[in-house]
């Protein structure tokens, strides 16, 4: 579940398109079918069907592209995201640093997977400052984010994983930038599609409704957060 996200500009001039393509080319099908029963199941509860939602990092569209709302933006620095945009989605080519076609306080809800990991601390506190500026009051930054605490062996697997974090790590950031952090599910999905389960959309419907399971098998972490006022 690891990778969702087209990270331009963090891996050293990387070709990122290419390396992802090589990684995940053969589960995309599988990613779609996942990402459309993760969007169903347990992220649609946070996400009012009215919403402006806007997801960074937003690489192939796989939350945006399924997730049910008034307005959705898709943010990425690759061009390439407009070719995995649903017809549904707006895309915004920018840094997730700057998204000036995005006034203040115009997001209900603003999504990442998998995507902080790849940027610099630098980045990572810039982006969450401009999250900030682009939530309403009372709006929502829904984040999926690996936990170096419990997948520290494969968290290193991907060359293009710059800056650890954990669920504390990315609280401290977040309350620095001016958020609170209301809800932290420090166990919730593994870390990834080519670990030890089998990639079955059966067996991620009765995942999610297990929860003692995401205590044995989760890797990454769910965070909400909302800004301060």
């Amino acid at each position: 579940m690891d990778g969702t996200s087209t990270v331009s500009g963090a891996a050293g001039g990387v070709d990122v398109q290419a390396v992802y393509e090589r990684r995940f080319g053969d589960t995309l099908a599988f990613r779609r079918q996942m990402w459309d029963v993760l969007c169903r199941d347990f992220f649609q509860q946070y996400v009012p069907a009215d919403a402006t939602v806007v997801e960074i990092g937003a690489g192939y569209c796989e939350f945006i592209n399924h997730i049910r709302a008034g307005r959705k933006v898709a943010v990425d620095l690759n061009p390439d995201t407009r070719g995995h945009a649903g017809p549904d989605v707006a895309v915004i080519t920018s840094s997730t640093s700057h998204i000036a076609p995005l006034g203040d306080a115009s997001a209900d809800v603003v999504f990442a997977s998998n995507f902080l990991e790849h940027l610099t601390r630098e980045d990572i506190l810039s982006t969450l400052r401009e999250v900030r500026r682009i939530l309403k009051p009372g709006g929502r930054f829904l984040v999926l984010q690996p936990n170096i605490r419990y997948c520290k062996e494969d968290y290193w697997q991907f060359f293009d994983h710059i800056t650890p974090l954990c669920d504390r790590s990315l609280t401290e950031a977040l309350e620095m930038t001016g958020f609170r952090v209301p809800y932290v599910l420090r166990r919730f999905l593994p870390f990834t599609t080519q670990g030890r389960l089998p990639n079955s959309i059966a067996l991620l419907k009765l995942y999610l409704k297990l929860r003692p399971a995401w205590r044995i098998f989760g890797q990454q972490s769910f965070l909400i957060a909302t800004p301060r006022a």
